[in-house]
């Protein structure tokens, strides 16, 4: 098991990422990260909204773009939801209507973004039962095939310092790729505010737009840590 700074440093672009752990101190915390190469993607913000939710938003007022601007987290009754895009919203009305995870995480499909085809990753967490909580991945094949591979993990029974990790994208000196489907890694961090400088201080400095680190049931509480914002 690799450590979280260690696996984002070997990443020089891992777009966006979704991340569960548990601190030294115990707590069990969720994560968001934005980064981006684009000045379309870097003209982005993330802030709480009145209703409590994370909101990806443009930094200047723009038309919409369903891809880039979207709500990262809410919370739905008893369940945290959070992603990298309008999936969140969809995910969390499956789960309001009473649906399992696993078929609330179902028919949701990669982003229409050619050559990359950009994974939707998503988090559902249970506050109810002794902290279960599932990672779905919707990606397009290694191959042509155009089919969605959809990858559904349940966790459970994280110890401290331990967490399960995952990126849009894998990327090294010669190329970028969807990311491995995910990583189990181990942090550092013993509370909320060291996990968000650790994994704010593990972004690329030029790429890095947002990051935000929140518990269940408190998003109008999240830490969020933000680069200045740049306008297209």
């Amino acid at each position: 098991m690799k450590w979280l700074n260690e696996v984002l440093k070997d990443n020089h672009y891992p777009g966006r990422g979704v991340l569960w752990c548990r601190t030294g101190n115990g707590d069990t915390l969720g994560a968001y990260f934005l980064t981006g190469r684009s000045s379309a993607s870097q003209a982005r913000t993330l802030h709480r909204s009145v209703e409590g939710e994370l909101i990806v938003a443009p930094s200047e007022p723009l038309a919409h773009d369903h891809l880039r601007h979207y709500v990262a987290a809410c919370q739905s009754g008893d369940w945290l939801v959070f992603g990298n895009g309008e999936q969140v919203a969809t995910v969390a009305e499956r789960l309001g209507s009473g649906q399992h995870p696993a078929l609330a995480l179902d028919g949701l499909d990669y982003e229409p973004d050619p050559p990359i085809f950009t994974p939707r990753l998503t988090v559902t967490a249970d506050g109810r039962d002794g902290g279960r909580v599932w990672f779905g991945a919707a990606r397009h094949s290694n191959g042509e095939r155009m089919a969605t591979n959809r990858v559904t993990v349940q966790v459970s029974g994280l110890g401290p310092g331990e967490g399960v990790l995952m990126t849009t994208y894998g990327s090294d000196d010669y190329g970028i790729a969807a990311g491995d489907p995910f990583a189990e890694v181990r942090t550092a961090a013993e509370s909320r505010d060291s996990l968000l400088e650790e994994l704010w201080s593990s972004l690329p400095p030029h790429l890095r737009i947002a990051a935000a680190v929140f518990s269940h049931g408190g998003l109008a509480h999240a830490d969020i840590r933000q680069a200045t914002p740049t306008y297209g």
